[in-house]
């Protein structure tokens, strides 16, 4: 303790005199309410990053899109790990690109190369229609057409 001259006449109280309480409730509750949130947050995803059908559409209609604009880089973006392989970006008009502007006019369910995917059907405004091959790696990619 400290001696020497105190502005009052008593001495400093112990800082600390009862007897320690515990607060598990409160580790209960930050825990448990951790799980619920992220509980939560799976449960809502679809919501926010739409059903993986609504995934497939969009990442073929950005992907037909950016082709349009003349945006092949987009377009590379957007393609499976197997299709920047095979196809080099600037094969990519000659490979993918139809006449016009192309618009997605519907989605299947399918299996592609063993593994869950979606027939995306695109339709260009100067005739003709195509149906690019999607699947979720690392995100909706277009995987070739069919």
């Amino acid at each position: 303790m400290s001696t020497g001259p105190f502005l009052y006449d008593d001495e400093p109280a112990p800082l600390h005199t009862g007897t320690p309480r515990r607060r598990q409730g409160l580790l209960v509750l930050i825990f448990g309410g951790t799980a619920v949130l992220a509980v939560l947050l799976v449960a809502l995803m679809p919501l926010i990053k739409g059903s993986p059908e609504e995934q497939a559409s969009e990442a073929a209609g950005v992907f037909v899109a950016a082709l349009a604009e003349g945006d092949l880089e987009t377009a590379y973006g957007l393609l499976c790990e197997d299709e920047r392989n095979r196809v080099a970006v600037e094969d990519l008009e000659t490979e993918y690109a139809g006449s016009g502007t192309a618009s997605v006019t519907g989605t299947e369910a399918t299996e592609v190369d063993g593994e869950p995917g979606y027939d995306v059907t695109v339709r260009w405004s100067e005739g003709g229609s195509e149906v690019l091959k999607v699947i979720n790696e690392d995100g909706a990619s277009v995987c070739g057409t069919g």
